[in-house]
Formats: structure tokens, sequence, C-alpha cells
């Protein structure tokens, strides 16, 4: 049984880390074309264009990875039983039980290796690499303070209270300086709203200007304010739920509610950091009844291109019922768990047909 699992552990690893350096190359393409687009803006030349698109390799790695497991085991399942190999190992007495045990003890460095990519290393760089981009294109400043976001626009200095979206700020503060450094007006707002080409509505304004005769202090209901600021680049500075470690979720969460906030999508996103992991071996079981197929019933390439339509359709369903419990008011584990618990129950059915054929 240890040289059966010795042999699916080599073959797996060996055809699911060849998967994901292809998807990887794939989306380091995607995300080269796509960053050439601002190639010449401001200073982000080939150099911060590279080290963004490399940056971004291990939060691709870590959002594809159930995927990628899927197909690797799938092909290498696949390809065992049209060469009749798997058919020899049922002979030798390998039961449907003991093949999934011996899977399961092939995919457990997996989900140990996708809980420390998510957990230390996707957050770390991606923040590395929104930095990259940030300092190199508008030369913004963002810092973790208690008084806030800080970041700079041109001649301007924008303090942010709270931001819980990239397009919705929430207690703007703007201090705009002269080209001698001389502050000319503090602009207050209790709340800026996105509205498309470089355009903020701020609303409950109050602006002091400083002049030579004194501060003179204005209030307007709205105000637009024309700023190269942009979600996007907000994005950088503003860390989304999805791309936080569990702990960080987990402090935020706690902040939150101790400010009696909403924390339904903090806690979602958390959960989904904790089962995200086992996702993997709910894959290599949705992989395992693919092997009682008998050769004649498909090639080894159309089970592989089934492995991805159901690899993508677990990735969408994933995503979907995040914000659908969000907006259902599920509990937060459920909205969570669901996606996994239901491929894993299309596994054992699978397995349950295969068996009765």
């Amino acid at each position: 049984m240890r040289t059966l699992e010795r042999y699916l552990a080599r073959q797996i690893y060996g055809a699911t880390g060849f998967v994901l350096l292809g998807f990887l190359g794939l989306f380091a393409f995607f995300d080269l074309i796509r960053e050439l687009a601002d190639l010449g803006k401001v200073e982000y030349h080939l150099p911060q264009v590279f080290s963004f698109v490399v940056l971004s390799m291990p939060t691709h790695a870590y959002e594809l990875f159930p995927v990628v497991v899927l197909i690797g085991t799938l092909y290498v399942l696949a390809h065992l039983a049209s060469n009749s190999e798997y058919t020899v190992m049922r002979a030798s007495g390998l039961s449907p039980g003991r093949a999934g045990l011996a899977l399961a003890k092939v995919g457990i460095p997996f989900v140990v290796l996708t809980f420390v990519i998510g957990e230390w290393v996707a957050p770390w760089c991606e923040e590395q690499a929104q930095k990259v981009k940030m300092r190199a294109m508008s030369s913004m400043i963002g810092q973790d303070l208690t008084s806030g976001l800080w970041f700079k626009d041109e001649g301007a200095f924008i303090n942010v209270k709270e931001a819980r979206q990239t397009n919705l700020l929430n207690g703007v503060r703007i201090y705009d300086f002269d080209a001698d450094y001389r502050l000319q007006r503090i602009t207050l707002a209790q709340r800026a709203e996105y509205a498309g080409k470089g355009n903020w509505r701020l609303t409950e304004v109050m602006r002091t200007h400083f002049t030579t005769e004194g501060p003179r202090i204005e209030k307007q209901p709205q105000l637009e304010w024309r700023s190269r600021v942009t979600p996007d680049m907000l994005d950088a500075l503003i860390v989304r739920p999805e791309r936080m470690s569990a702990w960080a979720l987990h402090k935020y969460t706690e902040h939150l509610a101790g400010n009696r906030q909403r924390t339904e999508r903090y806690e979602i996103a958390l959960w989904k950091k904790l089962f995200y992991p086992l996702a993997a071996l709910v894959m290599m079981a949705l992989a395992l009844p693919f092997a009682y197929m008998q050769a004649r019933a498909g090639m080894v390439g159309v089970k592989v291109f089934l492995g991805i339509m159901l690899g993508i359709f677990f990735h969408m369903l994933n995503s979907l019922f995040s914000h659908i419990g969000l907006l259902q008011n599920w509990p937060p584990l459920s909205a969570a768990i669901v996606p996994s618990l239901a491929f894993l129950m299309a596994a054992i059915m699978m397995m349950w047909w295969v068996e009765r054929r």
C-alpha cells in the first residue's frame, strides 16, 4: 500500500505542478497585457510592470489551487485507467475506500501549502505588488495609522477616516497646499462618492480658505472634487476581505463587532479562508470516480476538459454563495462551506453511480 501511495503521490504532484505552472504562465500573460496599457504613465515602466506581474502570481496560485489539484489528479487517474493500470491496482485489492484514503494522504500537503500561501505569502506579495504600481503611477503614500488612511494627490494630502468600499469614502479631509507648501484650504466632507472620470461627489462639505485677510469658512451640501485618485488606485491601500489573512480578518471582525458595525462580509471571508484549503481534498475526491470509468467511455483529454469545467464551476459557485449569503443574511459558516459540501456530495454520488455500474 505504501508503494502504491508513493507512486500516486509522485504522479499527482508532478501533474499538479505542471498544470499550476501552465495556469500561472497564462495568468501572468494576461496580467502583462493588461498592465502594458498603463506602461509609460508617470514612472510606470517595464521593471515596475514585471515586478507587479511576478508579485501577483502567489495570489493567482492560491485562488487556482483547488482547480489545479482537480485537473492534475483527474489527469493522473484517467491516464492510469486508460492504460489499465488502475484495473491492476483494483485487482490487487485497492478498494474505493482505500483509494480515497490514499488520495487523502496525498492531498494533505496540498492543504498545508494552500493555507501557507493564503495566510502569509499571497497577502504580503499582493500588498507589495500594489505598492510598486502605486508608487510608480501616482506617488501616493498610504499608511495604517490610527487617524485613518493617508495618501497624496499632487499638491494635496487626503485623509480618509473610513473606507469600506473603494468608491465610497467616509470622513474625508483634503489639505491643499500651494507650490511653496503653504496651506491654502482644508476641505472636510462627511462622504465622498466616485462619479466617474476622475470626479468625486462630496456631501456635507465645510471648506476653510486661508487668505491674507484671515481664514474664511464656507459650507455646501454638495461639491464636485476632481482628483487623480480612483477606486482602482484605492484598491492598493484598502485591503479587500478576500485578500486578507485569516488572522487579520479575525482581528478586524472583532474591531467591527466592538463598534457595533456589520461584520457579515468579513465573517464569510474568514470562514472561506479557513475552509478553502480543504477544497483541495474535495477536488481529489471528485476526481476519483473518473478512475473507475473504462477507457472506452471517453478519452483522457475529454475527462481533463470536464475537470476544467468542474473547476471553473466550483470557483464561480464559491464566489456566488458569498454574495448570496451576504444578501440573504445567511450564517457566515453556511455561505462559506456550502460549495465544498455540494461538490463533496457530488463526488460521493458519482462514486456510488460508477460502483453500481
